[in-house]
């Protein structure tokens, strides 16, 4: 390793860049920054952390990263305002605390126990998630950097004990624990490769270069008497800006970004480098992007506030009537009432003083009919929340083998949540793509290469021979057509197309796909190129070229590995590897460069053995985002110089001579395939100069080069421009940008399943757009917007007014350009970019911007910051007012993914920054449908159902308290057992509740993937709106009549045992309870879809526990049991009335929903109904043609996803069979005509 560092080193990279590595300026060039004022306060004693103790004002945040919710001071105190934040748990403390004094009608444990119990689960859960978090925290906080110690010896220490103005040593693919201050790297020049994309989403790796003050601190020596100082800015979240002065040996030297390296990136194709410590822990650029962590709660959650309020108001209500009842009572009949001594009268049966009289019963009242506010709703549904996240954690179907990462569920609040997001928001690198990039086309002299098909081109193959199968009917019945589809799936080895019908490969074809070649970055197939077959075809010349171009145009390095003789490739993006790689499988391998040379060995040659051939670089234009293009200007071994040159084709072309458009129009049509086929292309292009001409271009070259001014980089431009034309064309590559498994797949059933997906990356508009075709969110055909902002500076003078106008103006033609449209199939996508999105996002265009995204299929925003990401996010939540739905992996995720209503982290390999700030964490983004189509449909529809009769249960009981106080002239006197009362809401029904929250299933998991349409059922929120949440109510209200009316006509006005005894006001509550317990329990029974042996267990063992309790609690002593000693086996239990009633109860109150239930399955069936049928009679077996064309209607209407290509394809298919048709017929019919003219 030290070897191959000390032959890098000798390698001035610095060289190899004209545009992004200029040299940091000096005094000579201009002065340092002025630093003075607010926001340039800070100080960083270099290599002197122990300063930084002295003096209060230097005394900066440690290192030391946060992500949890709570501490140890503030846990008890937040979670408990959290808690009793909620409306029924700060209800019942009220309760609680009013239960200790005699106006309660119950004993004051009743209501305490209960309340304890539910508060101390939810703050338990609270602390285990939290807990979660704190761990993670300290795995980050933990990892290890080598830090100086003194006199030049470096030692381990951990992150979370570095300090600022420490010099740190950072290894080769190690995440920088800091934001440092670039002193010296292991490359002679001071330069080192950084990869941000945790940062930025960017793939490409940044150049940074250190201050040539600082470039003899290469070793660890050196810094025994190394000191300086830095002046800079405060801490704040821009990442792409720096200002500051560095203060070293008398000099003063101006700094930039250049010199930044920012904690969370990784350094990169650098053996190491040296850094001083300038901004910790939170005042780190990445942390100060981050948001604190949110207390999230679910829409459900928040409806259910409401019904709160509404029970709570009801319950004010039945208390004021029921207190007004007892105060017209105390006044007007108390007097007639001997036995209550109105002589003698009590304060609170004082027929002279009502008033008071009225407000303490009101009181009594309050707690009396507390029941109604369900206690342990909030528990019950904490506890199913985390089973149900207990399942999630634990589906096999969500599992990575790769990786051992399950799916997790890191907070269980918003499971529900989860079945209603209406807008997915994802991040592109990492999350939807693999960054490894593939080579597997080419366009060579107007000839396109490569057999293999692409992800995209499978897929959507795929779904269009199902889709030919489901629509052979509608097709076949066309003229001219019959035979054709069975044609159409069979054709596969033809290669290019516009991605026609007839030439797409099909499915079958996937297992040939998988027996790829082994070789990372090189997928690409076809014998015409393969094993030098390629001097057979018929313009060699110009495939000799083409492979050049690969071989020797970039700044790339090649490893040799030592052991085993191979090359690797060390480079800026994946897409140089995957073009270096292809040059050596095509014969060209690129060896070796020094400081003024490539090395390519050459399979190409008499001999048929290798020859090593040398190239000399003369200059090196590299790529930047502006130019869109790089060029290299080398010497061959005979002598010629030639300009090789790469770019985007929009730039190759405008820059051919007229002699080198000779293979235009053919690359052009192959370069439309790839990208329908979502491949990155470039175009290659060259040019021969005569030494003259290079000569005098060089000197203006090194002129603009050495120039000092602010119109250097405009200088260099024009200079480069000067050359990089007059090209002539030899072809293109097209590479695929590998996505995750199953990406595109899952991105169709997401689209189907009515979801709306806008990407938003820091990658460049070209990378952004490739990658939108390549997942289907963008396809040929779509009309694409994009919001500019490069025309306006032109023609505003950047007068910030005139450009906010223009971007306004132009968000509004395209709005009136979509309103216009009359093709109900006509797509628009909507694409901005991080400048103009800055703009876009301001207070008086931000809802024109929503509106025209909103009205828009595909929305992809590029170039944009972890801040701009937070904030698009925020405006679909807030603007939209719809449940949105986060996915990232990097750092420059968490703003989004933690202001999202739902924020999801994929754990990939580049930290775990996203799934620390995450709700939900997945492997790969495919499981993403599962975890929405399959679990957030099943917990939405739970949850509601759920709460729905939890309100219907409590309604029913605590009704029929209101109704026997009011029977017993408001006296306060409750018809039921304190015991039944706390035994009701804790055991009696709270199993049961709970089965159907963790174990009910509309339809199964399989059925859920193959309808995704079923998933709307959540945004349309057909299980919790108001109309269903009354109907529960008004079923309850029924019930609560019923039970009450009927027990009161059976066992008032008659005796119930054959003896003749009558029932007391104990037998009548125990008779009453019993029917409440099985009303409540049938109830749910019929509401239930899915049984399992455990909901069995849990609905009739309930019924059962009743009856055991009621027989063990009556053969206490009459001191423990009271009024209820021997009520079941002695006093109801014979009487054959008692179970006559229950009968009789359960039947009348269960009619309502049976009537109800049966008319909607009969007359308008849900879309789950149907499915249930169609299962139940197990149709989908014995008529699998039905079950297809069900599967087919069960898709919403979406414009994205290769199904959506498919259909327009298949549309395109039916035009052309009309055409035929049409043709056939005019010809037909002429001759018809001339037969009979002959005839004639």
């Amino acid at each position: 390793m030290a070897r191959r560092s000390k032959i890098r080193s000798r390698i001035r990279k610095s060289h190899f860049y004209t545009f992004r590595c200029l040299r940091p300026k000096t005094l000579d060039d201009q002065g340092p920054h002025v630093i003075n004022g607010p926001g340039y306060t800070r100080i960083v004693h270099c290599n002197q952390p122990h300063l930084h103790l002295a003096t209060k004002l230097l005394r900066y945040r440690s290192n030391y990263v946060s992500t949890t919710r709570y501490n140890m001071l503030s846990f008890l105190p937040k979670c408990l305002y959290e808690q009793f934040h909620r409306v029924a748990n700060f209800y019942f403390l009220v309760a609680a605390i009013l239960s200790v004094f005699p106006l309660s009608p119950f004993n004051k444990w009743s209501m305490i126990a209960p309340l304890v119990f539910v508060v101390g689960l939810s703050m338990g859960k609270e602390a285990l998630e939290d807990w979660r978090r704190f761990m993670q925290d300290v795995a980050v906080n933990s990892r290890k950097a080598s830090v100086h110690k003194g006199s030049g010896e470096f030692g381990r220490r951990t992150w979370k004990k570095l300090r600022v103005g420490d010099v740190v040593r950072v290894e080769k693919d190690e995440f920088f624990p800091a934001d440092l201050f670039l002193l010296s790297s292991s490359y002679e020049d001071g330069i080192c490769y950084v990869e941000t994309m945790n940062l930025d989403g960017e793939t490409n790796l940044k150049v940074k270069r250190c201050l040539d003050a600082t470039l003899a601190l290469e070793k660890d020596e050196s810094f025994q008497s190394f000191s300086g100082t830095i002046k800079c800015e405060d801490p704040n979240p821009n990442l792409y800006t720096f200002v500051g002065n560095l203060e070293c040996d008398g000099q003063v030297y101006p700094l930039d970004p250049n010199q930044i390296l920012l904690r969370d990136s990784k350094l990169r194709n650098t053996s190491y480098i040296y850094g001083v410590v300038v901004f910790t822990g939170h005042d780190t650029k990445v942390m100060q992007n981050s948001t604190k962590s949110p207390s999230k709660r679910s829409s459900i959650e928040k409806t259910m506030d409401y019904i709160i309020y509404t029970l709570f108001g009801l319950l004010l209500f039945v208390s004021f009537i029921s207190s007004l009842g007892f105060a017209v009572m105390t006044k007007l009949v108390m007097a007639d009432w001997w036995y209550l001594r109105p002589d003698k009268p009590e304060s609170l049966t004082n027929p002279t003083n009502p008033l008071y009289a009225w407000v303490v019963h009101l009181i009594t009242a309050l707690l009396l009919y507390g029941y109604l506010i369900p206690i342990s709703l909030y528990v019950s549904i904490e506890l199913v929340k985390v089973l149900q996240a207990t399942f999630i954690n634990h589906d096999l179907q969500m599992y990575d083998s790769e990786s051992g990462t399950p799916a997790e569920a890191r907070t269980s609040n918003l499971n529900e949540e989860l079945g209603q997001v209406d807008t997915i928001l994802s991040d592109k690198t990492g999350t939807l793509t693999c960054n490894q990039m593939d080579f597997l086309k080419c366009s060579i002299a107007g000839t396109s290469y490569g057999v293999r098909a692409s992800e995209v081109e499978l897929a959507a193959a795929k779904q269009m021979e199902m889709d030919l199968e489901e629509q052979g009917d509608d097709i076949t019945n066309l003229p001219m057509s019959k035979g054709r589809t069975q044609r159409y799936s069979k054709l596969a080895s033809r290669t290019s197309s516009d991605f026609e019908l007839e030439t797409v490969i099909t499915a079958s074809d996937e297992k040939d796909q998988k027996q790829t070649s082994g070789i990372k970055g090189f997928s690409f197939e076809d014998k015409r190129l393969m094993d030098d077959n390629w001097v057979n075809e018929p313009n060699s010349d110009d495939v000799l070229m083409f492979f050049r171009i690969l071989a020797v145009c970039h700044t790339a390095i090649p490893e040799v590995d030592e052991d085993t003789g191979k090359c690797t490739y060390e480079a800026e993006s994946p897409d140089e590897v995957a073009f270096l790689v292809a040059s050596r499988e095509f014969g060209f391998e690129f060896t070796k460069r020094t400081q003024s040379s490539v090395f390519i060995a050459e399979r190409f040659s008499p001999s048929g053995q290798p020859v090593d051939r040398e190239y000399k670089v003369l200059n090196l234009l590299d790529f930047t985002s502006k130019r869109k293009r790089m060029s290299a200007i080398i010497r061959d071994e005979e002598g010629q110089i030639l300009l090789l040159c790469k770019g985007a084709d929009s730039i190759i072309f405008d820059r051919l001579s007229k002699k080198g458009k000779d293979y235009l129009g053919a690359t052009s049509k192959h370069l439309n395939e790839y990208g329908e086929a979502g491949l990155r292309t470039l175009a290659l292009g060259y040019r021969k100069l005569d030494e003259a001409e290079y000569a005098a271009w060089n000197s203006e070259f090194h002129k603009a080069k050495t120039s000092v001014g602010a119109d250097r980089d405009e200088m260099l431009e024009k200079v480069s421009d000067m050359m990089e034309k007059e090209l002539i064309l030899v072809g293109a590559t097209a590479v695929e940008d590998k996505l995750q498994k199953g990406v595109p797949q899952c991105i169709d059933n997401l689209a189907q399943a009515g979801l709306k997906i806008w990407v938003l990356t820091g990658d460049k508009m070209e990378t952004a757009i490739n990658i939108g075709y390549a997942c289907s969110l963008l396809r040929q055909g779509m009309k694409q917007i994009s919001i500019s902002f490069t025309n306006v500076e032109e023609s505003s003078q950047n007068s910030e007014a005139a450009v906010r106008q223009n971007i306004l103006m132009q968000i509004t033609n395209a709005s009136q350009m979509i309103k216009i449209e009359n093709d109900p199939h006509a797509a628009f996508a909507l694409i901005i970019d991080g400048k103009t999105l800055t703009y876009a996002l301001k207070d008086d265009v931000k809802y024109q911007f929503l509106a025209l995204a909103v009205a828009c299929a595909s929305v992809i925003c590029c170039r944009v910051s972890p801040k701009q990401k937070a904030l698009v996010t925020r405006l679909a939540k807030e603007g939209t007012g719809k449940t949105t739905l986060a996915i990232g992996d990097g750092a420059n995720d968490v703003g989004m993914i933690q202001e999202a209503h739902i924020g999801v982290g994929i754990s990939g390999v580049e930290g775990m920054q996203a799934v620390m700030a995450s709700d939900f964490s997945i492997a790969q983004f495919r499981f993403l449908e599962r975890l929405l189509v399959v679990h957030g449909h099943w917990c939405y529809k739970r949850i509601a159902q759920m709460i729905c009769y939890f309100f219907y249960k409590n309604i029913a009981f605590g009704l029929t308290l209101f109704y026997f106080e009011a029977f017993t002239g408001f006296s306060g006197q409750s018809i039921f057992n304190d015991s039944y009362l706390l035994l009701f809401n804790v055991v009696l029904t709270s199993l049961p509740v709970i089965s159907l929250g963790v174990f009910e299933q509309d339809v199964p998991s399989d059925v859920c993937l193959q309808f995704p349409a079923l998933y709307q059922q959540g945004p349309k929120n057909l299980f919790f709106d108001w109309y269903r949440i009354l109907g529960w109510m008004g079923n309850g209200v029924y019930a609560s009549i019923v039970i009450f009316a009927l027990n009161l006509g059976i066992f008032h006005v008659q005796s119930f045992r054959s003896d003749g005894q009558t029932a007391d006001m104990n037998a009548m509550g125990t008779a009453m309870f019993t029917c409440i317990i099985w009303a409540v329990n049938v109830q749910i029974a019929l509401t239930m879809s899915h049984f399992t042996w455990i909901q069995h267990v849990m609905i009739w063992g309930s019924i059962g526990a009743w009856y055991i309790f009621l027989a063990l609690y009556g053969m206490l002593p009459p001191k423990l049991s009271g009024n209820i000693f021997h009520m079941l086996l002695e006093i109801l239990a014979p009487a054959p009335i008692f179970w006559l009633t229950s009968l009789l109860v359960i039947a009348a109150t269960t009619l309502p929903y049976l009537f109800h239930i049966s008319y909607q399955r009969s007359v308008n069936p849900l879309d789950h109904h149907i499915i249930q049928e169609i299962k139940h009679f197990r149709i989908d077996l014995e008529d699998e043609r039905m079950w297809k064309r069900e599967k087919s209607k069960a898709r919403e209407k979406t414009k994205i996803g290769f199904t959506a290509r498919v259909d327009a394809k298949i549309r395109q298919l039916r035009v052309k069979l009309h055409r035929k048709h049409s043709v056939l017929s005019v010809i037909s019919g002429t001759s018809s005509n001339d037969t009979a003219s002959n005839m004639i």
